[in-house]
């Protein structure tokens, strides 16, 4: 990164984050969580049933096809019951981990959903940023969880790092929406631009959602659709964030469309007491309509030619620190035909032997 920032190469203070799910070297059925024990065992626990229901019958018979089927049966159930023990085994072990997973081929490697519906992989979830110049990856990361919700700031702050600059842009899509980092990525003097995430409950039922009230700074009240003004009445805390809340319950009780917006007595609207942080990257949002078709542009191609030259197939190595040192030379390998293709082999060899 040092050679790419003496030769140029970051010309705008921009990034776009994106992660991807890699393959392990671990199958599914070589990976264990609570659900999938839960479910084995009942499956052994029923096949087990079964073959003991077809002793019985057998046991009726006499012959010595008979007796010879009664051998097969006792050597299945023998080997189930082996299998429900060492399900019991992997059962605590799954309790007793952290996260609640087990994997026995690379113990790092966690399961994690993917795009396709039903569809997961025993994998690692890497982080790349990529900047908006010459695309060239600029900062990458290796985690164990499937999702980016808690990566942006620790991305941001890497890239802005890696380009020595003093301000940066970053694109990044919903997935990576969360207010806490969205308000690290300030300090940090990084800005994102980042979808927020469509949860409201009432908005999928038909009712009005969250954003069809207006906050008012100066009167600190929210505007509600019918016009009513909802004053301040309490701050809550919850999961570390201190929350106020605003209703008016006379205006809810004679409101001609109360229908369409709450079921309750009255609607109450709660807001981060960082909100305007929220508020700000919306307006963002609305000025840069363009930002996300920019930043699958960036940072989408980079991930498709690395698993394309790894021939879509898992990593190499087991254990995290060696997972990363792979990834870490499949960029390496990027950013050099990158530089080369934007400077030329012989220009980049003659700066990397200055």
């Amino acid at each position: 990164m040092v050679l790419c920032r003496q030769l140029g190469l970051f010309g705008a203070a921009l990034v776009a984050i994106d992660g991807s799910k890699f393959k392990a070297v671990n199958t599914r059925d070589k990976n264990f969580t609570a659900y999938k024990v839960k479910r084995r065992i009942e499956q052994v626990a029923e096949h087990i049933a079964g073959y003991l229901r077809d002793l019985d019958t057998t046991d009726r018979h006499e012959g010595d096809g008979v007796e010879a089927r009664s051998v097969r049966l006792v050597e299945k159930i023998g080997r189930l019951r082996a299998q429900m023990a060492m399900l019991k085994v992997m059962e605590a072990e799954v309790e007793a981990s952290p996260d609640g997973q087990v994997s026995l081929t690379d113990p790092d490697a966690r399961a994690m959903a993917t795009s396709g519906r039903g569809s997961g992989i025993v994998g690692y979830n890497v982080q790349s940023a990529v900047e908006g110049e010459h695309h060239l990856i600029v900062a990458h990361e290796v985690v164990m969880t499937g999702s980016d919700k808690q990566q942006l700031a620790n991305m941001a702050g890497l890239a802005k790092d890696a380009m020595g600059v003093e301000r940066l842009d970053v694109l990044a899509d919903r997935g990576y929406f969360s207010g806490e980092e969205i308000l690290a990525c300030e300090a940090l003097g990084a800005t994102p631009f980042v979808p927020k995430t469509l949860t409201s409950g009432a908005k999928a039922n038909g009712r009005f959602g969250k954003q069809d009230f207006v906050y008012l700074p100066d009167q600190d009240v929210y505007r509600c659709p019918a016009g009513s003004l909802l004053p301040y009445h309490m701050t809550v805390v919850e999961r570390g964030m201190k929350l106020h809340r605003y209703w008016d319950r006379a205006s809810c009780t004679g409101c001609s469309i109360k229908a369409q917006c709450t079921p309750a007595v009255e609607r109450k609207v709660t807001r981060w007491e960082h909100e305007a942080v929220i508020d700000a990257l919306q307006t963002r949002m609305d000025l840069r309509p363009k930002a996300m078709r920019e930043r699958r542009s960036l940072v989408e191609h980079p991930f498709g030619t690395i698993k394309a030259w790894m021939g879509h197939t898992h990593f190499l190595m087991k254990r995290l620190p060696n997972v990363k040192t792979e990834i870490s030379l499949h960029i390496l390998a990027y950013n050099m035909k990158r530089a080369m293709a934007v400077l030329g082999a012989k220009s980049l060899i003659d700066a990397i032997r200055a």
